[in-house]
């Protein structure tokens, strides 16, 4: 069962918007990458690399997506620089889509399990992580659910405090303890106080340092151990919070979080205050890990589940193929 509503036209405002810089940003490298040629040739293909690399595509994901528009020049022996905006296009929805970034209308509910449904939100500090936490509880909330959070990031008071004003904010309970307490504790004590009041959804916030990736792992497992005694498959999703506007940044953060735990979503948030935007491809295509929730304004509703075909359109500025 779906959480959420299908892609309106007012998502779709929003993330036009929310996308502007970096459309804007990569569409004028692009013209200046084709400006004087008339077909695709292997000097526009470098200027192309490096239009690619600078728009925080990724090394990696930029010379794949450069070896697909190469085959596709080859096959089709003559392609025009006019035609080589929707060329990329085609490839990077591709490669998303190959990624196991499907377009979704947001969580997903399998029948049969048992509820709550359990989210651990994973991520280091000032990614927004607290945030998306309060508008994914906002947007279930919406949804006509009954949900819980979980104030396990007991490392900053402030974490704790902030979490705590959403809750209020939002209308939803904030299950917490004192500064310093187990987090383990503090999540078993909100998948427990959960289960009891049959919510549906619990999300549990966590610690985002990563000084000591060994203590870290150590602290997700024993969290997760933890609520496994009071709901064996939880935690449902491991979502990892990753800022764009920290481009190769988040790649990094990215690699240190998959490495100590299970990550099994992302969410990419502040992309509207950013001209970084293609982290979104290069971070699903190298951790070939689902993008579920994408951040492109400061509004509620602005948390928006990632839409593959939408986001490459508003990346490419709407233009009709």
């Amino acid at each position: 069962m779906g959480f959420f509503s299908f892609f309106t036209r007012e998502k779709k405002e929003a993330l036009d918007n929310g996308l502007n810089k970096t459309k804007q940003s990569f569409l004028d490298k692009l013209s200046r990458a084709v400006a004087g040629k008339s077909k695709v040739d292997d000097d526009v293909l470098d200027n192309l690399e490096e239009v690619l690399v600078t728009s925080d595509v990724g090394v990696d994901t930029t010379l794949e997506i450069i070896e697909r528009i190469q085959a596709r020049v080859a096959r089709d022996k003559y392609v025009t620089t006019s035609e080589l905006n929707n060329l990329l296009r085609d490839e990077i929805a591709q490669l998303l889509t190959e990624n196991n970034t499907e377009d979704t209308e947001g969580y997903q509910i399998p029948d049969g399990i048992q509820k709550p449904y359990v989210i651990m939100v994973v991520g280091v500090n000032g990614v927004g992580k607290t945030t998306t936490i309060g508008k994914l509880a906002h947007q279930f909330r919406q949804a006509g659910l009954k949900v819980y959070l979980g104030a396990a990031d007991t490392f900053r008071a402030a974490a704790v405090e902030q979490l705590s004003i959403w809750g209020e904010r939002v209308g939803v309970p904030v299950v917490k303890q004192q500064m310093g307490s187990d987090p383990a504790s503090v999540a078993f004590d909100a998948l427990s106080s959960a289960k009891a009041h049959e919510a549906d959804v619990v999300l549990i916030d966590t610690a985002g340092r990563l000084h000591n990736k060994r203590g870290l792992m150590d602290e997700l497992g024993k969290i997760k151990r933890v609520m496994q005694k009071v709901l064996p498959e939880a935690p449902h999703d491991v979502m990892l919070v990753l800022d764009a506007t920290t481009g190769q940044n988040a790649f990094e953060q990215a690699r240190q979080f998959t490495e100590t735990t299970q990550v099994t979503s992302m969410a990419i948030t502040k992309l509207d205050g950013t001209a970084k935007g293609g982290v979104v491809i290069g971070i699903s295509n190298q951790f070939k890990i689902p993008v579920r929730y994408i951040g492109v304004g400061e509004g509620m509703e602005d948390l928006q589940p990632f839409n593959r075909r939408e986001f490459v359109d508003s990346l490419f500025g709407n233009q009709q193929k």
